[in-house]
């Protein structure tokens, strides 16, 4: 790969580093061919600091390392992309983006992936006996209810699918969506998981 990378005058390749579980852009950074190398050998994300000049592993001192899973590039060779599972926070600040400012307003894409951290934060919540008595922490504290809440939001989505309009069918498969979140994080599991054999069952 090295080879085909087009590097700037100064050696450099901009490379995106994106959640490869949830589709979310964390960071933006750069890579000379040594850290390209690195982070291929590694399986762990290395870059170059433009302010520093030195070569360095991302999350060396706060533990929040990129661990690899893909590396694409461009169709003109000059920019990165690295696919990656993210131990703690990307941004410095301790943001887990470093794309938090500016317009905010939620797109479609991210609601998946906001949903299960919060659906985390009350598992977590209710694991260390801090639960509040929202909606979410009421189901993780009975799993069979869950499965319940499941079967029935299912034979809700298909009777809306049979006589309800367009608008009733998306808010019945958002509840459908969110119950079975739920229904995941019960188990430690995540949408992520089953996405990951829908994507095994493409080969």
């Amino acid at each position: 790969m090295n080879a085909e990378i087009r590097f700037d005058e100064h050696g450099l390749v901009p490379c995106v580093m994106q959640d490869a579980r949830t589709g979310e852009v964390l960071t933006l950074a750069y890579m000379n061919e040594e850290a390209l190398e690195r982070t291929r050998e590694s399986g762990e994300v290395h870059l170059w600091s433009r302010s520093r000049g030195e070569l360095w592993r991302k999350g060396e001192t706060s533990g929040n390392t990129m661990r690899l899973t893909a590396l694409r590039y461009d169709c003109d060779e000059d920019a990165l992309l690295a696919l990656v599972e993210p131990a703690g926070p990307a941004c410095h600040t301790g943001e887990r983006t470093c794309f938090y400012r500016g317009d905010m307003d939620a797109q479609v894409g991210e609601a998946l992936p906001a949903l299960e951290r919060t659906i985390a934060g009350r598992r977590a919540a209710a694991d260390s006996g801090r639960a509040g008595d929202s909606y979410t922490a009421e189901l993780l504290a009975d799993p069979p209810r869950i499965g319940e809440k499941v079967r029935e939001e299912a034979e809700e989505v298909t009777r809306a699918a049979a006589e309800e309009s367009d608008e009733r069918l998306a808010e019945e498969g958002a509840d459908v969506l969110y119950h079975l979140a739920v229904l995941l994080a019960s188990r430690g599991l995540s949408l992520a998981d089953a996405q990951g054999v829908l994507n095994d069952r493409r080969r």
